[in-house]
């Protein structure tokens, strides 16, 4: 069949596919596979689409997470002060109470002694509580401390949570409607193929299962656009003759000539103003 070609070796070595040496039936395969090949570079952003989508509310998740850690964190440093502070405040009125106790009998001490030991105990209680209140004060400003980092806390919760909210509800119908469009660009992707040859299909598909995309590429000036070195000169020559299907001797990319397919086709960063 006129479209039927096989591989085989061409001036300098170089691995090709033939179009029994038809210039027509060359450009126009070259046009199929550049076709296919821009169905496959759709395919593969919607594909990261639909991957990347789920990633993103996870790592919000993630966050969320961490937040809730910290809150917890926070709430359990909070109830620490509170018992702290209630414990000054039972420790403090009772050695007050002592201290009162203290002074009303200490009108009916017999003794200078026993006088002196009670001053000095009085004292003593006085110090304390004096050192409690100081240590109260600190106990509070922390508190006031930790209740801002944890409204903080709560604040990014509630955004979060509202992120979270809006993530979600979206994230089914974006995954759904990316499917959809990810058929329809399998089924064009199907067709374009059909419309190539299958020894030529079979070699796109094994570089492409090999390769960074891209799998075919334009040589402009005799340079191999997928890997931007320059192809042998005889390699070259044989490009620019249009007969058959070559891979560049670097990267074993499938190449062409890009003079060889129409101003529109051509890959945009290459195509003349």
């Amino acid at each position: 069949m006129a479209n039927q070609v096989s591989e085989h070796r061409c001036g300098g070595g170089q691995q090709g596919l033939s179009a029994k040496g038809d210039p027509i039936m060359y450009e126009k395969q070259i046009e199929q596979l550049v076709v296919l090949q821009k169905v496959d570079d759709e395919i593969i952003l919607l594909e990261a689409e639909i991957d990347q989508a789920p990633k993103d509310v996870a790592a919000l998740e993630a966050r969320h997470e961490t937040l809730e850690k910290r809150k917890q964190q926070l709430d359990e440093k909070l109830d620490l002060l509170k018992e702290q502070k209630k414990k000054l405040e039972v420790e403090i009125e009772e050695d007050s109470v002592k201290v009162k106790k203290s002074k009303s009998k200490l009108m009916l001490v017999g003794t200078t002694k026993e006088y002196h030991a009670m001053m000095r105990e009085m004292d003593s209680l006085e110090k304390l509580n004096r050192l409690r209140e100081e240590e109260k004060i600190t106990v509070l400003e922390e508190n006031e401390r930790q209740n801002e980092l944890l409204d903080d806390v709560n604040g990014k919760i509630k955004e979060l949570n509202e992120e979270l909210a809006e993530k979600r509800a979206g994230l089914k119908e974006k995954l759904g409607a990316a499917q959809g469009d990810l058929d329809k660009l399998t089924k064009r992707r199907n067709k374009a193929g059909k419309a190539v040859p299958a020894p030529i299909l079979g070699r796109y598909e094994f570089i492409r299962s090999r390769l960074a995309h891209p799998v075919i590429v334009p040589v402009d000036e005799a340079v191999c656009t997928g890997c931007n070195i320059m192809i042998p000169p005889q390699d070259f020559n044989n490009l620019q003759e249009g007969k058959q299907i070559l891979s560049c001797p670097n990267c074993q990319r499938l190449i062409y000539w890009i003079e060889h397919i129409p101003e529109a086709a051509k890959p945009k960063a290459l195509q003349k103003d």
